[in-house]
């Protein structure tokens, strides 16, 4: 009986050596192969032009809780003489959004003072007609001429285009990605191979000349000329 029993721990044993030294071979296989590959990011840029334009406002009155009816009818005339203007301007009603009326109180410190609500309308214009918008916005103090009580915000401007102009940056943000890992494995006697992967990050529209970035992208909207930047991390072999 001792002679199976020693033969099965003979073959146990011979077994554990066998795929111990197997995984011994497999990791110095991957280590291996982890001493012949790089990872970088690449970057590329590029200066556009903003080629749209969203510009949103509200106009506004003040109504006594018993003069709502009034009140209502006033905004109804202030919605028709904003829209007429801009219509007179050069826009298509395509180009223009007009809110519904909401309304909140106003806060009083007097609990028997009259309640009094603000009635509210906003309005939203886009176009790609961008320098019409800015002389738009910078000649809105014409509707207080009209007794309307206008509160315009700054013009954003964008750019329709992004898509394309990302994947036309690809190319040139992996040349840099394969510059940089050129840069590093020259320091080891080593040289980059063939690229063995490659992913794009996020896309960062920033003003001229801005070096703020986000890890979630970023995009401005406060200039017409804005610089697209796009990154992508890459791994290279080397030799």
């Amino acid at each position: 009986m001792e002679k199976p029993k020693l033969l099965s721990f003979g073959l146990v044993l011979g077994l554990s050596l066998i795929v111990a030294a197997g995984l011994v071979a497999y990791t110095f296989w991957s280590v291996k192969q982890l001493d012949n590959v790089i990872s970088v990011t690449g970057s590329a840029k590029q200066q556009v032009t903003a080629d749209s334009a969203r510009w949103t406002a509200s106009f506004s009155r003040s109504a006594l809780k018993d003069q709502m009816k009034e009140g209502y009818a006033q905004m109804k005339n202030d919605e028709k003489i904003v829209n007429d203007f801009f219509l007179s301007q050069g826009l298509t009603k395509d180009n223009i959004e007009i809110s519904p009326i909401f309304m909140n109180e106003i806060y009083k410190n007097d609990q028997n003072a009259p309640k009094e609500y603000n009635l509210v309308q906003n309005i939203e214009i886009k176009s790609d007609q961008v320098e019409k918008i800015i002389a738009l916005a910078k000649n809105s103090e014409s509707f207080v001429e009209k007794d309307i009580l206008f509160s315009p915000n700054p013009v954003e401007y964008y750019y329709s285009k992004l898509p394309d102009l990302r994947i036309s940056l690809l190319p040139e943000a992996i040349k840099d990605a394969k510059k940089r890992a050129e840069a590093i494995a020259g320091s080891s006697d080593k040289t980059v191979n063939a690229i063995k992967s490659v992913s794009m990050g996020v896309v960062q529209v920033m003003p001229v000349g801005s070096v703020d970035v986000s890890d979630y992208g970023s995009y401005d909207t406060s200039g017409i000329e804005k610089e697209v930047m796009i990154t992508v991390k890459t791994t290279f072999g080397l030799k």
